[in-house]
């Protein structure tokens, strides 16, 4: 058994080099410049199933999220905004449109290629963990690290899991762990890598109130410390308003009434 058969996504081991290209000179609903945008959407459309069992999924989507900015996709269940997250980093395939990331064009990656981007780029914290419940805290962390190439994965993971206070759980299994724990984990392997975008789909969906509020607070301090651009899909009003940005998305279309938050992170 290797790593690739283990790893759940985004950490399957990729074989090849990709190439991108360079964010064009388009805007968004919102009339803002595409251009050096960290996260850059034109005209993307996805649909389920086939024939009268078709769902369009998401609808005409354009969106520019620029470098370092805090946006929030806030919608009810089944709107699309989780959706709109895997498409962004590539772990779903839009039936059509442009998405380019980090400078990327994702349609032009193979399923390798994007494993490798998103294992460098894309720091990507899941509702339901997705720890591998056969390795440690500290592996958990340190083998996408090391598979990314890095240097000084173990040493690199160690420093994280100290940062979201889990110095003392290094060598425990998700097993052995609270959820709010295991979201220390999850959240210390997105954040290791240093990406250039951190996303969080409903990070605090499993967890009580005061250990999701700790969570969120964890997640804000690290889009802060690294200089990251935060993409968080949630349902909590009051959570999206941290955020630069709050775009609502229903029935798979963005609203283009999205305007900036008013409370500080």
């Amino acid at each position: 058994m290797t790593w690739r058969n283990i790893l759940p996504p985004p950490y399957d081991l990729p074989r090849d080099d990709g190439a991108g290209r360079s964010v064009e000179d388009m805007h968004d609903t919102l009339g803002l410049p595409f251009g050096g945008a960290a996260i850059a959407l034109r005209g993307v459309n996805l649909s389920l199933g086939g024939g009268a069992a078709r769902v369009h999924i998401l609808r005409d989507i354009n969106l520019n999220i620029g470098r370092g900015e805090a946006v929030a996709l806030l919608g009810p269940s089944g709107s699309g905004k989780s959706t709109l997250l895997m498409v962004m980093t590539g772990l779903e395939r839009a039936d059509s449109g442009s998405i380019t990331v980090a400078d990327r064009d994702l349609s032009k990656l193979g399923e390798d290629d994007l494993a490798r981007f998103r294992g460098k780029h894309i720091g990507i914290v899941f509702q339901a963990f997705h720890l591998i419940p056969t390795m440690t805290a500290l592996e958990n962390v340190a083998v996408p690290l090391e598979l990314a190439g890095m240097d000084d994965p173990f040493g690199r993971a160690e420093r994280e899991l100290i940062a979201v206070g889990l110095g003392g759980r290094l060598s425990h299994y998700p097993a052995q762990l609270s959820g709010g724990e295991q979201q220390r984990v999850a959240l210390a392997r997105a954040v290791a890598p240093n990406p250039a975008i951190l996303v969080a789909d409903e990070p605090t969906g499993n967890l009580d109130e005061a250990t999701g509020s700790e969570i969120v607070e964890l997640l804000f301090h690290g889009y802060r410390q690294h200089g990251t651009t935060l993409v968080l899909v949630t349902h909590d009003t009051a959570l999206a308003e941290r955020c630069d940005r709050v775009l609502h998305i229903h029935s798979g279309r963005l609203d283009e009434r999205a305007s900036p938050a008013a409370k500080p992170r």
